[in-house]
């Protein structure tokens, strides 16, 4: 069946600047992180993108290692980018990264230009695309100059394989360090994409700061936490849930009393509220406006849909706010 997009597709998303750029980012971005690898239903996936376009969801967040195997689902998004998308390419903003475990030997993680831009040239031909919209350097290298890996960042706009560049898992410093030898170097830096939620709160202390004081945009990934923000463990620990399998990001030892306690707390508001848990996380992570877009992750077309529809609710009032400080700053 060909696929074509809804007519209204623009209608219901809100879509927000990127740091003093022309690039606008959907408020809602999907990410491929899980859910969307060689291991995984293709057909899901193409649903779960196509839907999610026609939610308006433009912007398609990616990485060279997302999978598994690593490179699936770049290859699975290139896949329905050709099938489905092709005609909309000009409407969408797709991202992709380097630093993690590519390939075997010293040249295949990190931040060497060698390792940079031969990635990027790969996850293009995985993509079916001459340029990605967004390229990111996906963590600080300890062993390689700032300057080289911000070098090659340089390098993939100014040879048009990508239009932007980011950083993602940076600190405060260091993201302060590469904005000023990108500044130098002609190609300023759009967006930094870290984690975020309510249970995860370190870029508050100090690299919003910084990215406000330059004009840079956010992104948040794992807004829900992997998952615990959400109404999957408010009655346990499911046996297909994250957290009773092998992730290294979520695991029994972090869902502790306390976390169960924040958690149950966190989703009376939200009932209160009209609003499921996930929901209401969203909202909170682009309250105030210094979040860009909430990178959210799916492994079914329903859960696009409920959250998305957390911008459809009205924002909080100051009291709410404080109250969810209160939760929060509870300590164990």
């Amino acid at each position: 069946m060909v696929y074509v997009a809804s007519d209204e597709r623009y209608e219901e998303m809100r879509y927000n600047r990127t740091g003093r750029s022309g690039l606008k980012l959907p408020a809602i971005s999907l990410g491929l992180w899980h859910n969307f690898g060689g291991i995984d239903a293709y057909e899901n996936g193409r649903e779960m993108i196509t839907r999610a376009f026609d939610l308006g969801i433009t912007h398609f967040d990616l990485a060279n290692n997302y999978g598994p195997p690593a490179g699936s689902a770049e290859e699975l998004f290139g896949k329905v980018l050709a099938r489905d998308l092709a005609p909309y390419r000009d409407e969408l903003v797709i991202s992709t990264k380097a630093g993690y475990t590519m390939w075997p030997g010293p040249y295949g993680d990190w931040g060497s230009r060698k390792y940079i831009l031969s990635s990027l040239d790969q996850s293009l031909k995985r993509l079916g695309l001459d340029y990605v919209d967004i390229f990111y350097s996906h963590r600080p290298d300890p062993d390689t100059p700032m300057e080289e890996t911000m070098g090659a960042l340089d390098h993939a706009v100014r040879s048009g394989k990508a239009l932007y560049i980011g950083l993602s898992n940076y600190s405060a410093e260091q993201t302060r360090q590469a904005i000023a030898i990108l500044k130098e170097l002609g190609t300023p830096m759009l967006i930094h994409q870290p984690r975020y939620s309510m249970l995860d709160r370190w870029i508050e202390g100090g690299l919003q700061d910084v990215l406000e004081e330059h004009g840079v945009g956010s992104i948040a990934f794992t807004p829900l936490a992997q998952g615990l923000l959400t109404n999957k463990y408010l009655n346990g620990i499911p046996g297909d849930s994250r957290a009773a399998g092998p992730s290294a990001a979520l695991n029994e030892s972090r869902i502790t009393p306390e976390v169960l306690r924040r958690i149950h707390a966190l989703n009376q508001m939200a009932v209160a509220r009209g609003q499921s848990l996930a929901q209401f996380a969203l909202l909170w992570t682009l309250r105030g406006g210094r979040i860009t877009s909430a990178l959210i992750g799916a492994s079914r077309v329903s859960q696009i849909e409920e959250n998305i529809a957390a911008l459809s609710h009205s924002d909080f009032t100051q009291e709410e706010l404080d109250r969810i400080e209160t939760i929060l700053k509870t300590e164990e």
